[in-house]
């Protein structure tokens, strides 16, 4: 019956219903004839309207790519020099690219990506060992991979490429800045690098190695019931190394967790889910992907119960913390699984999808962005990530450290009610400073630093002479006053001038350096973290909050009782670990 209303004929004893008389129907019956013909009307109009839209902004694409076209030939046939036209080309694509700015996207000509290819296949190539991004023009340093070239070297996270085998670094991306430090093992690459306070680029001679990292060097007991595992970079084989590792310790009588995360510079995302995964319950968030377009979405959680369901974790972070390392820190800390402590990670939280293009060329391009499972954007703004170097402080083991920086970021809850911080990167719950040296120190070390690299040849020349000379040594040594002296008498053996006040002044830094060195061609990765523990303020702060936490739920407790002021100052014995550290 159409659109008729039916009603109650009142003047019926059996109140039968009926329908409103003619003329509702023959109005019915108009409007439904007028009202088709009005969409068919409107519709008829709206799409003329839209291909007539489509056909303007085809015409204006076409117009622009014509007009480009025009400016390529008339460049290439009439300029006062000769240009090749497929250069033209390639710096017409190279400055879209650029004016996305965005260090991530790139486009890969051929050659180059099955150079990449190949190499990262084959594993063939000699590397440097440092994680490296564009910021602010320049290819800078994330972090040095421990135990490669770049680290040994000593350069360090926050350094600048100035120079790479004579190439101006500015000019070039991060992509062919790799491509340069890459070749033969066994052969050199020189650099100069930038650093902060330091006014002359600083040249370091690099031989290439092949890479072969892992995922846990070692694994310690800190002390009866807490357990150490450094976590150095996200491989194919995290997961399985750090459960081996946390299964071993566990075995030896672990009740609390400390996984450090410092320094470690991300890799392989399906391993940072499976890390996760290890200490997550079946369901719960890990990470998620949010692009333009749809198919750039998707939700990644937890597929096995929590391997380690009740033992509360600690997590070390800091500035060089990146990528699929803050992926593990933003899982755990939102859903309440780990508490972190140290300084705000790196906020590289951007997904690049590669895409073929004629010609075998390559398009590497940002797609998406990476949220952690309340919504928090692990990515930090360009702007934000810029800090002024003199508001950081030197820290003893050389790398800058930077005070809290939670003012202006937004809130956001974790799945208990927990406050937490946005804004890119992942903040701990408890912030620490390194060690840190005094304004004097800090002085004379920026003036050494001008010598680093042939520094870093003489403390490792220097620590070979000394394990040899001393096979009975022990972790935890300290070197004599007479022992520092015979070191600064060497330093021309090694082509190094230091200023005899410099000397003084760095006295502290030095005999520090000197002495993780001899640890490490002593006894490794392992014996070299037991040398550097005493002054470890972040490692402290945390085995301080295990000692009396027997659950993650006590934990929690213990860290929502020390309130805001003394979270973001370290809290406990560590308050005053981001004022500098007396000499």
């Amino acid at each position: 019956f159409g659109g008729l209303t039916p009603r109650r004929n009142r003047n019926r004893p059996d109140g039968a219903t009926m329908f409103r008389g003619p003329s509702r129907v023959k109005k019915f019956m108009r409007r439904g004839v007028v009202a088709p013909m009005v969409v068919v009307t409107v519709a008829a109009l709206s799409g003329g309207w839209l291909l007539q839209r489509g056909a303007d902004r085809a015409e204006t694409a076409y117009t622009k790519v014509r007009l480009f076209q025009e400016v390529v030939d008339r460049v290439e046939s009439s300029y006062v020099d000769s240009v090749d036209q497929g250069s033209l080309y390639n710096s017409a694509i190279d400055g879209l690219i650029k004016d996305l700015h965005d260090p991530y996207s790139s486009f890969l000509q051929a050659s180059q990506f099955e150079d990449l290819r190949i190499q990262g296949i084959e594993g063939d190539y000699g590397g440097v060992g440092l994680e490296v991004v564009e910021r602010n023009g320049y290819v800078t340093v994330v972090s040095p991979m421990p135990g490669t070239p770049g680290a040994k070297a000593g350069i360090r996270a926050g350094d600048q490429f100035y120079e790479i085998e004579g190439q101006k670094a500015d000019t070039i991306g991060s992509d062919a800045a790799v491509a340069l430090l890459r070749g033969k093992p066994g052969s050199e690459v020189k650099v100069k690098m930038l650093r902060p306070g330091v006014d002359e680029p600083i040249p370091f001679t690099l031989t290439r190695e092949v890479i072969q990292l892992k995922a846990v060097p070692f694994a310690v007991m800190l002390e009866p019931g807490i357990g150490y595992v450094p976590f150095q970079s996200v491989l194919e084989s995290s997961a399985v190394e750090i459960r081996s590792a946390l299964d071993s310790l566990k075995s030896a009588g672990m009740k609390g967790i400390v996984l450090d995360l410092r320094g470690n510079p991300g890799g392989v995302l399906d391993q940072g889910i499976e890390v996760s995964d290890l200490f997550l319950q079946d369901g719960r968030g890990i990470v998620e992907t949010r692009g333009r377009a749809s198919d750039q979405n998707a939700t990644y959680k937890a597929r096995r119960p929590d391997q380690y369901e009740g033992m509360p974790v600690v997590l070390l972070v800091d500035g060089g913390s990146a990528s699929a390392s803050e992926i593990i820190a933003g899982a755990l800390q939102d859903n309440d699984r780990a508490i972190l402590v140290g300084e705000s990670t790196f906020g590289k939280g951007l997904v690049q999808s590669l895409y073929r293009l004629s010609g075998g060329n390559v398009l590497r391009l940002t797609t998406a962005r990476w949220y952690t499972p309340v919504g928090r954007s692990i990515q930090k703004d360009a702007d934000a990530r810029v800090h002024d170097a003199s508001a950081g402080e030197l820290a003893l083991d050389g790398q800058l450290a930077l005070g809290p920086d939670f003012d202006g970021r937004p809130t956001f809850q974790s799945v208990a009610g927990r406050q937490l911080f946005g804004g890119g990167g992942i903040t701990p719950d408890v912030f620490v400073m390194p060690e840190v040296l005094t304004a004097e120190e800090e002085r004379a070390v920026r003036s050494i630093y001008k010598q680093a690299g042939q520094m870093s040849v003489a403390m490792f020349n220097y620590a070979v002479g000394y394990v040899r000379g001393h096979p009975n040594l022990d972790p935890g040594f300290t070197l004599t006053d007479a022992e520092i002296q015979d070191f600064n008498r060497d330093l021309p053996k090694w082509d190094v001038k230091v200023d005899r006040d410099d000397f003084r002044a760095a006295r502290r830094f030095i005999t520090y350096q000197v002495q993780r060195e001899i640890a490490l061609q002593a006894w490794g990765d392992k014996g070299q973290f037991l040398q550097e523990r005493p002054f470890d303020l972040p490692l402290k702060r945390a085995v301080e909050l295990l000692r009396g936490a027997p659950s993650q739920d006590a934990l929690l407790q213990e860290v929502a009782a020390l309130g805001p002021a003394a979270r973001s100052a370290g809290g406990g014995s560590n308050a005053a670990a981001g004022t500098r550290a007396g000499s």
